[in-house]
């Protein structure tokens, strides 16, 4: 977990929200493609165990609040949690997948996919990315999502469902690391829980879960060395 200063008085107990962001569950894709933003790519039957595992260990937790990314993967992810607390499921567009022109492509270890002189010219800027959605524009939106859903469960707590790149990059600046990275150093296993704790509008704590850790294949947790023909969708 990171903690950061507390500038604040007296009251450091008090207005304490906290904003659980979580990647969704494994999702039917037998082909390895790098789906994004495409419709129609739902959780598979693994993907929902692990949707249900969460939703029960938030169970006992003061939610208040559950929103989700507009893709069916994330919907389904958050419709366990908003109903294990009798609440609606808002959707919000910022929390969506990063844009990616590989979207409906293979694009991973060992398929060639850099070898491919028609791929070059979107990989000459790692720092912005040059083959999709800045970071910098994914902060400022993940941060509005953030902001967002912490007014709404201001004093309780709060769920949002989004996607492993969105997350990492929003954590990533809080903790002031830098934006550009290996995408296979993240530390957003699918169905993990990244939770940021506010104090009054200001977040205090940034603290990493994984409570379907178990249910994971191995070759998809945080930290596992690649395999050929596996985890070509990274980044989902």
């Amino acid at each position: 977990m990171s903690t950061f200063e507390n500038s604040g008085k007296n009251g450091a107990a008090q207005d304490i929200t906290v904003v659980h962001v979580m990647r969704h569950g494994e999702v039917h894709n037998p082909d390895g493609v790098l789906y994004g933003r495409l419709d129609g790519y739902h959780l598979s039957e693994l993907g929902r165990q692990m949707a249900d595992r969460v939703a029960e260990h938030l169970a006992s937790r003061d939610v208040t609040h559950v929103v989700a990314s507009p893709l069916e993967r994330a919907q389904e992810t958050a419709t366990p949690i908003a109903k294990a607390h009798g609440l609606d499921l808002s959707t919000d567009a910022r929390l969506l997948e990063a844009e990616n022109v590989f979207q409906g492509k293979t694009f991973g270890v060992g398929d060639g996919a850099l070898r491919r002189p028609e791929n070059w010219k979107h990989l000459v800027n790692p720092f912005k990315p040059s083959w999709g959605e800045p970071y910098v524009d994914q902060v400022v939106r993940m941060m509005g999502a953030l902001d967002a859903a912490k007014d709404a469960a201001r004093g309780h707590e709060a769920v949002l469902v989004s996607h492993q790149l969105p997350i990492w990059i929003v954590r990533s600046y809080v903790e002031r690391r830098r934006l550009w990275h290996d995408p296979r150093k993240r530390q957003c296993t699918l169905a993990s829980l990244t939770t940021f704790t506010y104090q009054g509008d200001r977040i205090m704590s940034v603290g990493y879960t994984e409570p379907a850790l178990d249910l994971v294949p191995a070759h998809l947790r945080a930290g596992a060395k690649p395999v050929q023909g596996k985890g070509k969708a990274f980044g989902a």
